[in-house]
């Protein structure tokens, strides 16, 4: 099977879409899609070539096939049957190998132009509950205070706690402007939170940047057609805004699911001038690749740190691995989610398409990252109780094995700067909680503007902490009722 040009989507599935991606979870590393042909079978076409056992076994499926079509309590249609048994064929193989129906595969398609209809959630199922991963910036889930780590029991009311997550992103969609009303459960609250939302159509920002000082930000949601493009247009309106001053950068990695392989080799390019960015090996020889960077870089040469967790997972790893290797950026956060494999998209004409495992990937030292994740170079932690987001790769059934790579002990890197010894691994006990809208209050980016600060021969203070909101003053009994 020869590869297509590289698509590689995030670890998740996303309650936006119009269709559901089962079973497990959106799978990463994905191989954009060209019409599959008629193949000639090669001599490692199988294991084992025996013919007449796999006629055996083909009777076998059709005896069975048989039975439920004429004893199952109801009726059901063979295409339900058949589109059963190429899931469960598929998936048995690794979480991230599948069949989608058309309805799926040209949702999927639609969802890659980053604009679709939901609630703007990135899902996983671990063992039967379904679990948030994150909000997309700016969506409904994100507005609804939801976080990474809920789990959704319930959709208006009715339970969801053992449904495939195929099922449960269902009963989550619908027309735009209706209103859902979701059950989560939250780690450390006695009660179950009731949250109740309306949908809408998804209008994903991929990319959203900030200055500070002169330090610019940059978050990366997730890599669509359009990141690098926005990329590019976020850092030329820092260093206007800067007067051309920029002196660092920080790229905001964080719950960024993963998206185009081509666009994560376009991003890890505007910051590194030559070198490996990615290789992948697949089955055959002759089907693996590389990727180099394309020699330039956007910023010529400003400090750079990366900011990862246990969400960025895919696209996300392979830049966060290749500014790693190149020791073009300092990575800080916690470990990310450790997906080193890629998927190739398969279309069948009329019948929706095959999403198969056909390769793992390496970063430009030789390392898969598969079921082991990118350790950040500073470790911070979001709150003092944060574990990190417990469901990874290696959490997952049947993951692919972590082999070919270089198993070489990465020596600690000598080229960090001296502050990097003083970083707190969590915040201070009077921290405010987290808030996505409050800069002032996201510890690892304040340490990430640290970092980059002093890289950059800046004066880099510790963040003082947020000063609580004011108490609001009673009004008085004889006040004047607001209009």
């Amino acid at each position: 099977m020869k590869f297509r040009t590289g698509l590689m989507l995030g670890a998740t599935a996303m309650t936006g879409l119009a269709l559901a991606f089962s079973p497990g979870h959106f799978p990463a590393g994905f191989l954009l899609p060209a019409p599959v042909q008629a193949q000639t079978a090669t001599p490692d076409a199988a294991p084992t070539a025996n013919h007449a056992e796999t006629y055996r076994l083909l009777t076998l499926f059709g005896t069975v096939l048989d039975l439920v079509r004429s004893d199952y309590v109801e009726p059901v249609s063979d295409r339900d049957l058949i589109t059963n048994a190429l899931n469960g064929m598929l998936s048995g193989l690794d979480p991230h190998s599948s069949y989608m129906t058309q309805k799926q595969y040209e949702d999927m398609m639609v969802q890659m132009k980053g604009e679709f209809g939901g609630l703007g959630l990135e899902l996983q199922q671990q063992d039967g509950h379904i679990r948030v991963v994150s909000p997309i910036d700016g969506t409904p889930g994100f507005r609804a205070g939801i976080k990474p780590g809920d789990y959704i029991i319930a959709v208006d009311g009715h339970t969801v706690d053992g449904t495939p997550l195929d099922e449960a992103v269902k009963k989550m969609r619908g027309k735009p402007d209706t209103k859902i009303t979701l059950t989560l459960v939250r780690e450390k609250t006695p009660k179950p939170i009731v949250v109740t939302l309306t949908r809408e159509i998804i209008h994903i920002d991929v990319v959203k940047s900030a200055l500070y000082g002169r330090i610019g930000y940059i978050r990366i949601a997730q890599f669509n057609e359009t990141t690098e493009k926005e990329l590019l247009k976020a850092y030329n309106s820092l260093r206007q805004q800067a007067g051309g001053k920029l002196a660092g950068l920080v790229l905001d990695l964080r719950n960024d699911p993963g998206g185009l392989l081509d666009q994560a080799v376009d991003v890890s390019s505007s910051f590194i001038r030559s070198g490996e960015i990615v290789s992948t090996r697949a089955r055959h020889p002759k089907d693996s690749q590389r990727w180099d960077a394309h020699g330039t870089d956007i910023t010529d040469g400003l400090p750079i740190v990366v900011l990862i967790n246990g969400g960025s997972a895919s696209a996300s790893e392979i830049v966060s691995g290749a500014l790693q290797d190149h020791h073009r950026a300092v990575l800080l956060g916690t470990r990310s989610f450790g997906k080193g494999s890629v998927q190739s998209i398969i279309p069948i004409p009329g019948n929706g398409a095959v999403r198969l495992t056909t390769a793992r990937y390496y970063t430009p030292s030789g390392r898969s990252i598969q079921a082991l994740g990118i350790m950040p170079d500073i470790t911070v932690k979001e709150t003092r109780d944060d574990p990190g987001l417990s469901l990874r790769e290696a959490d997952l059934e049947h993951i692919l094995k972590n082999q070919g790579g270089n198993t070489t002990k990465a020596q600690p890197r000598t080229d960090l700067p001296a502050i990097a010894a003083d970083v707190p691994s969590q915040p201070p006990a009077n921290w405010p909680e987290f808030d996505y809208s409050k800069p002032s209050t996201d510890f690892q980016l304040q340490e990430g503007l640290r970092v980059v600060r002093s890289m950059a021969g800046l004066p880099a203070p510790a963040p003082t902490v947020p000063a609580a909101p004011a108490p609001k003053t009673p009004a008085k009994a004889d006040s004047a009722p607001h209009q």
